[in-house]
């Protein structure tokens, strides 16, 4: 018997219909699968009742069978993940918001499919990352994607100003996510670390009603209040 399919099945990224942020085609593959992988099982049947309000499901959700996979799953785990999709059914690999295996436990996984020969297959959605760089006005030729800065202080203003200096040499857009809580120290932390002259983007609450959207100089975001507590939010930067 072959092997089936992983689909990496994006997310919304926040609440509401999923037909403003998801081709009707990746909603019908989503539809019929009847076997999830996500970071909660909870959220996945939530993900999975939004879905069926576009293309209703195969399955009831009760007969859809969801593991989970998140930071916390170690390496010894991840071959059972993969055992059904191996058997032959196809499967879908969700994250909580916006595509699977970016920013995302799930590159692991992907990985290990790759070292079976499973098909994978990425669907169409939102990326928090690429929809901030295309809003921001910086650099799209180059950019990078930094992840998580160090929480504590000291640390994470030594590697804004290495950032800084990356985007310097390599005339490279830098890119950062913070945990939404901690959105407004990060925020302070890139305003005492950058250049006055560093182009500064925040990037919050993308495809939302919400949405906002600025790009200033560290010196012009200066003095300036902004709403972050608890949004998710995209900061980027591009020195000269």
């Amino acid at each position: 018997m072959s092997a089936g399919r992983l689909y990496l099945v994006p997310n919304a990224l926040g609440p509401g219909t999923l037909r403003a942020v998801l081709p009707v085609e990746t909603s019908a593959i989503a539809a019929s699968l009847d076997y999830f992988i996500g970071e909660n099982a909870k959220s996945t049947r939530v993900f999975l009742k939004r879905v069926d309000a576009v293309v209703p499901l195969a399955k009831p959700i009760q007969q859809i069978e969801i593991a989970e996979l998140d930071v916390a799953t170690p390496a010894n785990a991840l071959p059972a993940l993969l055992a059904p999709i191996l058997a032959g059914r196809d499967a879908g690999l969700v994250s909580e918001a916006g595509c699977p295996a970016v920013a995302d436990p799930g590159a692991t996984l992907v990985r290990l499919a790759h070292r079976h020969g499973i098909d994978v297959r990425p669907l169409v959605g939102p990326s928090a990352l690429l929809l901030a760089l295309m809003a921001s006005g910086l650099d799209g030729q180059r950019f990078a994607f930094n992840g998580y800065l160090p929480t504590d202080a000291r640390e994470r203003a030594e590697a804004i100003q290495q950032a800084e200096r990356r985007s310097i040499q390599l005339h490279q857009t830098q890119i950062f996510i913070e945990t939404p809580y901690r959105n407004l120290a990060l925020f302070a932390a890139l305003l005492d670390s950058c250049r006055p002259d560093t182009l500064l983007c925040v990037a919050c609450d993308l495809t939302l009603e919400t949405q906002w959207i600025a790009s200033r100089t560290a010196k012009a975001w200066k003095g300036t209040t902004v709403d972050l507590h608890k949004r998710p939010t995209v900061f980027l930067l591009l020195a000269t």
